[in-house]
């Protein structure tokens, strides 16, 4: 899977003031794009852009909350005037059950509240930014996915997933977004825009540090973790579509 040129190219990435969506954000704007950091909190994503712009790159904050109508179609407006384009669509914006939260005994709310975010959230952002991204010659839309939302290694003796304790929403919430990553790009597979959905793995994050309890040592970085999303962010026209990747290649479902 090659790189394309990313000269002139504008993304945006949710949930970009922190973590693995901050490190795709600056390794977008390293590669020459102008990059739109989206964040629901105007001080953190406002520091955040500053950062990368004292940093030499062309990074702007846009306020987004991925679960509010409102607060997307405001977004969608401000990127509409300017930059006025976008030709890449990070959706990395994801949140994860709390502690002893099971499917037995689930807080219904909180399991709506993750698919809110991290289902309904792409696709508020998706199909607000979609006539933008029907503009570009070669969009590209990567969702940040998790390798717990594939049912195959989830059901793997052998793999370390087996042995993570059941939870109520993250994972179904992910494989939710894996398949509705296969459908945005069935429907937008003659457009020229490019739909996958990435694993970055576990990385020494806030998020990770705060749900991942399976007793593993985590050394990756966000860094690392980002990787994978930019790579999908610039593939060559010809590229896969309605795909699953992690660094090593495709994930099974």
């Amino acid at each position: 899977m090659s790189e394309r040129t990313v000269n002139d190219k504008v993304a945006l990435v949710t949930g970009a003031n922190k973590g693995i969506g901050h490190a795709v954000a600056a390794g977008l704007a390293a590669r020459g794009m102008t990059v739109l950091l989206a964040a629901r909190n105007p001080d953190l994503g406002e520091k955040a852009a500053a950062e990368l712009r004292d940093a030499g790159h062309d990074v702007r904050f846009v306020r987004l909350d991925v679960t509010d109508d409102a607060s997307v179609r405001a977004a969608a407006d401000a990127v509409a005037a300017s930059p006025g384009r976008l030709d890449v669509l990070v959706n990395n914006a994801g949140i994860s059950e709390g502690p002893g939260d099971r499917p037995a005994d689930a807080d219904l709310d909180h399991v709506r509240r993750v698919f809110d975010t991290n289902v309904f959230g792409v696709m508020r952002v998706t199909n607000a930014l979609l006539p933008l991204l029907r503009r570009s010659p070669a969009g590209r839309i990567v969702n940040v996915s998790s390798g717990t939302g594939s049912l195959t290694h989830m059901t793997d003796p052998d793999h370390y997933f087996w042995n993570l304790g059941a939870v109520a929403s993250y994972p179904q919430s992910k494989a939710a977004l894996n398949m509705l990553t296969v459908q945005y790009a069935k429907q937008l597979r003659d457009t020229g825009i490019l739909v996958n959905a990435v694993a970055p793995g576990p990385c020494a994050t806030d998020f990770a540090i705060e749900h991942i309890r399976a007793g593993r040592t985590i050394t990756r970085t966000a860094e690392d973790g980002a990787a994978i999303a930019i790579r999908m962010a610039t593939l060559e026209d010809g590229g896969p579509t309605g795909g699953f990747f992690d660094d090593d290649g495709p994930v099974p479902w």
